[in-house]
């Protein structure tokens, strides 16, 4: 991949990294830092999690072994060009993992929004989070934590590790890819402008479009097919009713 520049707002020499020990977790670090005062383009990485969490609140397992790694951006767009953040940020991990993968390895796939699947089975968790800061700047923060040695015995889904599919990487050696593939989309992302290039890029890695899905929401299920996404990054949805775009909600493969 084409390596970012010099100079601007995403190149690699505009960002900075935090290596640390234990912590509750890497995304309450970096918002804790943002309400200081940072000034963003932050990394902020941990051997380990006490209180990883997930979307929706649910907790997230984090083992020593495994990458965890959040990315505090201030202002990164404004509101309303933000909605293919997480379709970018997406896009950098699933090109951090093909960077690494054998090629033996299960098919390296994107589910919507941000899921990133290796043989239709969860290899990491992305969530992103963000607040309002004193000033009226906004902290949008991108927590990623990759399967690499160890992956949880209870999901209610199918998951895997890296070194399942026969790669054998340290998550220091993981994170170095994450941190240049990660400021070559944000370049090209452009503060929300390039959303078209973003959402063409993410349709060529997409898992299961045409497919049967069940999408839940948190008021209701809904099924359909999958006929991919809109130009915002929505997913739409083909019901007996139509065709539906949604912003938010967990899919299911039927």
């Amino acid at each position: 991949m084409r390596t970012s520049g010099r100079g601007g707002r995403y190149s690699l020499d505009a960002f900075r990294h935090v290596a640390m020990g234990e912590v509750s977790s890497t995304n309450t670090e970096c918002l804790a830092r943002a309400r200081h005062g940072d000034p963003g383009n932050l990394w902020v990485t941990a051997s380990r999690q006490t209180a990883g969490r997930g979307r929706r609140g649910r907790s997230w397992a984090s083992e020593p072994g495994n990458l965890y790694a959040s990315l505090l951006l201030i202002d990164p767009a404004p509101p309303e060009r933000l909605g293919s953040l997480p379709l970018a940020v997406a896009l950098a991990v699933h090109g951090a993992l093909r960077s690494v993968l054998p090629a033996a390895a299960e098919a390296l796939e994107i589910k919507w929004p941000n899921d990133v699947l290796i043989g239709r089975k969860k290899s990491c968790g992305i969530l992103l989070e963000g607040e309002g800061l004193p000033g009226g700047q906004r902290a949008l923060v991108a927590g990623i934590g990759v399967n690499i040695r160890f992956r949880p015995d209870d999901a209610p889904y199918g998951v895997t590790s890296l070194q399942e599919q026969g790669c054998n990487i340290s998550a220091e050696e993981l994170f170095s890819h994450l941190y240049r593939e990660m400021a070559e989309v944000l370049e090209m992302w452009d503060e929300g402008r390039a959303v078209s290039a973003i959402t063409e890029r993410w349709r060529s890695v997409a898992c299961g479009i045409g497919e049967p899905i069940r999408v839940n929401l948190p008021d209701r299920s809904i099924d359909g097919r999958f006929a991919g996404i809109d130009d915002r990054g929505l997913l739409l949805l083909d019901t007996q009713h139509g065709m539906l775009p949604i912003a938010a909600g967990d899919v299911f493969f039927l």
